[in-house]
């Protein structure tokens, strides 16, 4: 039998709190929570948790701090955050930090179990990712989650742009569509109707980062009505 996974989450308002545990422990979840920042980072840090809910507006610390806390002590913790904020600027950041996820305030359970499982499940199985990335001038370890660019410039990326880009250069000889990446690398089933700007958020983060000129891409591009195409090698 599978061990119970244990989540943790921190939440200061107390009827979505309640409302969380009660749909988590009724899902087979085993749950702890915090609500506050303070209490929230004791907790997250303990490293014990396989996925944290984390909501951005808290007392005494504010979500992104507390993962960008985090992620600085373990870049592999499942973080979802969970924020009345969905304005692309404000997404950024949370996934900049290095959320794996994001639900957007009001939410269903239905989405909310989704994305849990989505997470979890790409967090367990995780992938074989080839140890360095050419991208032209551009080489990415993806164990380490850095890289350099061709004037010899550092970069940094999160997990979830390692395993998009790793998944692409395992198929760059096609376009990969925004459906097999939000199934291969989110891990969420096909044919389910979620609504996520997630991919193309990501999509433009990374060409930030890759790209000579972000807005005329040469390395991550797009195949009209097909998907992104990563065009490896020197």
């Amino acid at each position: 039998m599978n061990r119970q996974q244990n989540i943790l989450v921190v939440e200061d308002e107390e009827a979505i709190r309640t409302g969380l545990i009660d749909v988590l422990v009724y899902h087979g979840y085993k749950v702890d929570f915090a609500s506050n920042g303070p209490d929230g980072l004791k907790k997250a840090q303990s490293g014990k948790f396989d996925l944290i809910l984390l909501d951005i507006m808290l007392p005494g610390m504010d979500g992104y701090a507390i993962c960008n806390a985090v992620r600085d002590k373990d870049r592999y913790q499942p973080i979802i955050m969970l924020t009345a904020k969905t304005s692309d600027d404000e997404i950024i950041e949370g996934l900049k930090l290095g959320a794996d996820d994001y639900v957007g305030k009001p939410f269903s359970v239905q989405q909310l179990m989704l994305r849990i499982e989505a997470v979890l499940r790409r967090s367990a199985a995780g992938q074989e990712q080839a140890r360095t990335l050419v991208l032209g001038q551009v080489t990415v370890d993806t164990e380490n989650l850095c890289g350099r660019n061709g004037l010899q410039e550092e970069l940094s990326f999160t997990r979830r742009e390692i395993d998009i880009l790793s998944y692409l250069a395992a198929n760059s000889s096609r376009p990969v569509s925004r459906e097999e990446l939000l199934s291969k690398v989110w891990g969420y089933g096909r044919n389910l109707d979620i609504e996520t700007r997630t991919v193309d958020i990501h999509i433009a983060k990374l060409r930030r980062k890759i790209e000579t000129d972000p807005r005329e891409p040469s390395k991550l591009v797009t195949v009209r009505g097909a998907g992104y195409r990563l065009i490896t090698g020197e």
